[in-house]
This record gives C-alpha cells, structure tokens and sequence, in this order.
C-alpha cells in the first residue's frame, strides 16, 4: 500500500483524533488517486474521508492489547 502509514494503535502518547483524520485523508488519498479533488468530487471525498476517520476511531477504541505500549519518538526515531 504506502509506506508512510503508520501504526496509530497502542502508542504512547495516545493518538489524537487530528492525527486519526490525516491518515484517512491520506487513505482516500491514496485509493482515489487524486491529492486535490475537483470541486465536482469535494463532497464525495470530504464524506469518505469522514467516513474512514468515524470507522478507525471505533476500531482504536475496541481494540484490547495486553502488549506494552509503544514509545512514539522510538518509532519515529526507527523511521530514520
């Protein structure tokens, strides 16, 4: 898929619902191939990019992990 999408689950600090709506709108992004929509298709991406964005914070927040959280600048840092 893309390599810059990122684990959002089990980080400490947790994630913010700002970083949850920047990674849909990379998603719908990414499937509809355009970065910009056409103001004929803003409504149909802004939706979807909502859509995607109300999905994923329901997943975040039923997920259990008994594994320890991980440390955000430790995989920023593993990025580089």
């Amino acid at each position: 898929m893309c390599r810059s999408i990122h684990r959002l689950y089990n980080i400490h600090p947790p994630v913010t619902t700002e970083e949850i709506f920047d990674s849909a709108r990379q998603y719908v992004r990414k499937i509809s191939g355009t970065t910009k929509p056409s103001r004929a298709n803003l409504a149909a991406f802004n939706s979807a990019v909502q859509e995607v964005a109300d999905v994923s914070i329901r997943l975040l927040g039923e997920l259990v992990s008994s594994a320890p959280p991980r440390d955000r600048a430790l995989e920023v840092a593993r990025r580089r």
